[in-house]
């Protein structure tokens, strides 16, 4: 799970980069990831490595609504 700093505004600078972590294996990403998933569960965004990802496809893709695949 990732957040803001507090105390940072989302429309003023640039803010730096998130440091993701996976919700599920816990490796943490190093730069950008643009291989990552992520899901919003309760309102909190989970991030995914492509790793966890791959294995658990199936997972993801039959929680989708039918229109989706």
């Amino acid at each position: 799970m990732t957040s803001r700093p507090e105390g940072s505004d989302e429309g003023g600078s640039p803010a730096e980069p998130e440091s993701l972590v996976c919700a599920r294996c816990g490796t943490q990403a190093e730069g950008p990831q643009p291989t990552w998933t992520f899901s919003v569960e309760n309102g909190i965004r989970h991030y995914f490595c492509d790793a966890c990802s791959r294995e658990n496809l199936r997972a993801i893709e039959g929680r989708l609504d039918s229109a989706w695949w």
